[in-house]
């Protein structure tokens, strides 16, 4: 039987950077989508999401540390997305993103100082200018890149959130028994006899 451990790693004084976080929010277009968008003849506004991210949105939860969501625009495929990975914390059509994450911040009594940020654009500055981390997909723009503590590999919408919350997992000692416990109580479950 193989053995399962972790492979992941990342640059010491990153990680000793995102330690300590307890919420981090996340850009819609262009973090948890690819930025594009699908209308319809009728209006309707189609978006696309990776499942990669989405399970690290939910790991990040089981670690203890809350996702939220803040975006500029309102649609029901991110609620529904949303509502999908059971994520409560969110606001649409923020216009003020700091007044928005301030409320949430609030109800969670969670300082800035404890937030990480993940954005691609300049609409997300006036939040990364606060957090304690941020990050920024590979396709940002450059100066949301240039703010960054750590700008992904992979783009919005292609893994770009789930590498973020791979970082803030490894950063708060969960990554590894997430990854061991989690993955094998699947196998198990998925090994046992029907009825078992």
């Amino acid at each position: 039987m193989r053995e399962l451990r972790p492979t992941l790693t990342f640059a010491p004084e990153l990680l000793l950077k995102a330690q300590g976080i307890r919420a981090a929010i996340f850009d819609v277009d262009g973090v948890l989508t690819d930025g594009r968008l699908y209308i319809s003849e009728a209006g309707e506004t189609l978006k696309t999401f990776n499942v990669l991210d989405g399970h690290g949105l939910k790991l990040l939860a089981q670690a203890g540390i809350t996702p939220l969501v803040i975006t500029g625009r309102d649609s029901p495929a991110v609620r529904r997305r949303l509502a999908d990975l059971g994520l409560q914390h969110a606001a649409f059509g923020a216009h003020d993103k700091v007044a928005a994450a301030e409320q949430l911040l609030s109800n969670l009594q969670v300082g800035w100082d404890e937030l990480a940020v993940i954005g691609d654009d300049w609409p997300d500055l006036p939040l990364m200018l606060r957090a304690r981390f941020v990050a920024a997909p590979a396709q940002a723009h450059v100066e949301v890149r240039a703010l960054a503590d750590y700008v992904t590999a992979l783009p919005g919408g292609l893994g770009a959130a789930r590498e973020f919350c791979d970082l803030l997992l490894i950063a708060a000692g969960r990554y590894a028994d997430l990854l061991t416990g989690g993955s094998l109580a699947t196998l198990d479950a998925a090994a046992r006899p029907v009825g078992a």
